[in-house]
């Protein structure tokens, strides 16, 4: 009889409870089958590879082992959650990931029941599996709350906040220490030598051996095997210290690649656990991919590619990014400025500053994922008599921000900040959209706030943050490239609070804050050729206003827009609360503010999400239209 056709085991895998009937080494198969699944998935869609690969087998065990969504399995910042999501009745979706309607490239709660809390920024998922730990204690949902966490996401304060309660209440609590010497860009600080120290305190042998052997534990019934099952968490604890010192049991580490580890330690843990237990697990981020393995970031975060060669399918550039244009300008000040100085929270290559590490290494610090840290050093260094530029994406500078209020402003220190993907940001979505933090500096004392209208704009912007050592002052810019305008060769700083003309029109004007300032353009040459011709205005600064440009463009003008690509409360309510003091509306101006609606808008791309809040130039356009009447009176005819 000829043999059969070999179906893969992935397709026999709907849901997590497919796996239960799987023999451990069918569950290492399939874990070889789920690895070729995501690299073929990330190939298509682009998107966070290598931290997905780095978790196929833990992927594969927790779900093997545990009984979700009962269980509540919680990924910190969740861009590993790429296996997980295959595995959890979202295969045949997998490859719209980060697009328009597709799936989130997070966790998302509304997505699936398998995704029990929603991520995307990181050291969160201890204090969430705590939460869940304590409901299901007074009564709600019940099952196990397991944290998996990266040492990356452990150098963040949360995380021990979160560990030193869950220690004090002392519930049945999982975490995974998930470790593989490699977040966004390599770990630094103490956690991340301490737990080298720990990895190499012990041969993995040994601890192979004693894992293994942990299997014969767990036979049915259990009887004699619950006191050897507490035996080995005691004996296979090597370090831990710290962790122990918090409350939490240690053990490990062991080898998250190994598939009978994983299984015969989870098993055990799962049958004996009582309190708070860390499993500290050695993984390697991209595992078996070359192309990510060999990469700098270990396949961090990919364009669509070439699985065969890892080359990667990136658009031909025109103009260079808005981060390289803040890089370069800030290499060139530093050159001059021996105290310019410069601070980010893991992201040296996101922001840019890789290159200012490479130059100017003493001058250059990466706190890890610790952005209130971040802050705070940022204002010392400021204090110090240094002139800190702190480079942060708006969507992470939220978590510093009492740190920004108590530190930095209320002390007036000149700390520089440099505000990157402001706006909306595209593929990933809501959690990395920077919509709020022109909100939440301008209505701070003292502080000046910037946005760039393009690349020329933000080198002069760059330049007025090195002068300026009379209080805090940020500046703003969104992801991707700039619009190729001709760069200054000696960009001087601007004047503070001054706007500048672009176009002198008649009837109605716009004031635009930031990058829209290239649809607002756009807008204006449909406008004109319905015979309206718009004066046009680039505010430059939220705070402090140019109110001499504001009330005159008010006075000359029935009408006037202020259009910005932030919430509302930002800029626009600043210029409607001028013209509110001033008594403008007393004489009947038609006032319009264009912000993004109040509303989190889902991954697309950028243009896309843009039309979903109203701000390409066509929205401009009918903006500017209805306000004067135009639209009414056609609609009529």
């Amino acid at each position: 009889m000829p043999d059969q056709p070999h179906t893969p085991l992935l397709d026999r895998v709907h849901t997590p409870d497919d796996m239960k009937s799987l023999s451990d080494a069918q569950l290492r198969q399939l874990a070889d089958e789920l690895r070729a699944e995501t690299i073929s998935a990330v190939s298509v869609t682009g998107g966070h590879l290598g931290a997905g690969l780095g978790v196929v087998e833990m992927t594969v065990a927790l779900h093997a082992v545990f009984d979700a969504p009962k269980d509540k399995i919680i990924w910190d910042v969740s861009h590993q959650c790429y296996p997980h999501k295959i595995l959890t009745g979202r295969r045949d979706r997998i490859r719209t990931l980060r697009t328009e309607g597709g799936l989130s490239g997070f966790t998302k709660r509304s997505e699936s029941p398998y995704d029990p809390f929603g991520a995307a920024h990181s050291s969160t998922s201890i204090s969430a599996a705590l939460g869940f730990a304590v409901a299901r204690d007074l009564g709600g949902e019940g099952g196990d709350a397991i944290a998996i966490i990266g040492d990356g996401s452990m150098s963040a304060g949360m995380a021990y906040e979160a560990m030193n309660n869950a220690g004090h209440l002392g519930k049945r609590l999982i975490v995974i220490l998930n470790d593989n010497e490699m977040s966004i860009a390599p770990p630094t600080g103490a956690m991340s030598s301490y737990l080298s120290r720990l990895y190499a305190e012990e041969p993995f042998q040994e601890l192979k051996a004693a894992a293994k052997g942990a299997m014969s534990l767990l036979p049915e019934p259990f009887r004699e095997g619950a006191k050897r099952a507490k035996d080995v968490l005691k004996h296979m604890t090597v370090g831990g210290t710290l962790f122990e010192e918090l409350g939490f049991s240690y053990l490990g580490p062991i080898d998250g690649h190994d598939m009978d580890q994983l299984l015969s330690v989870l098993r055990t843990v799962k049958a004996r656990a009582t309190g708070p237990i860390l499993i500290h697990a050695i993984t390697k981020k991209g595992k078996g991919y070359a192309p990510a393995e060999r990469a700098s970031d270990k396949g961090h975060a990919t364009a669509k590619f070439d699985v065969i060669t890892g080359e990667q399918k990136k658009a031909p550039s025109n103009a260079p990014s808005y981060t390289a244009v803040f890089a370069e300008a800030l290499l060139k000040h530093a050159a001059n400025d021996p105290k310019i100085c410069a601070v980010t929270a893991a992201m040296p290559d996101g922001t840019g500053l890789s290159k200012f590490m490479e130059r100017y290494a003493s001058r250059c610090f990466d706190v890890g994922i610790a952005e209130q840290h971040a802050v705070t050093f940022s204002a010392g260094l400021a204090a110090g008599g240094m002139r800190p530029f702190c480079a942060l994406y708006s969507t992470f500078l939220q978590r510093g921000y009492d740190q920004v209020v108590h530190d930095v402003a209320i002390q007036r220190l000149p700390v520089r900040f440099a505000i990157d993907r402001a706006g909306l940001v595209g593929a990933d979505g809501a959690t990395h959209a920077g919509s709020f933090d022109v909100a939440f500096l301008a209505n701070l004392p003292g502080f000046v706030v910037m946005a760039a209208a393009d690349e020329a704009e933000l080198v002069r912007m760059v330049a007025t943050a090195a002068a300026h050592d009379e209080g805090p002052i940020a500046f703003r810019f969104p992801r991707g490239e700039g619009v190729g305008v001709e760069m200054p060769e000696n960009p001087q700083p601007l004047e503070i609070g001054k706007g500048r003309m672009i176009r002198e029109g008649a009837q109605v004007a716009i004031l635009s804050f930031g990058t829209r300032l290239q649809e607002v353009m756009k807008a204006c040459e449909a406008l004109e050729a319905k015979g309206i011709r718009p004066t046009v205005a680039d505010a430059r600064f939220a705070k402090p206003l140019d109110r001499d440009m504001i009330l005159r463009m008010a006075a000359d003008h029935d009408t006037l827009i202020t259009v910005e690509e932030g919430a509302v409360g930002g800029f626009g309510s600043h210029v409607a609360q001028l013209l509110a003091d001033e008594g403008v509306f007393d004489h009947g101006l038609k006032f319009r503010s264009m912000v993004l609606p109040d509303i989190f808008i889902d991954q697309a791309n950028p243009k896309n999400m843009y039309d979903v809040a109203g701000m390409n130039a066509e929205h401009i356009e009918a903006k500017v239209l209805e306000v004067m009447g135009v639209a009414v009176m056609g609609k009529r005819a």
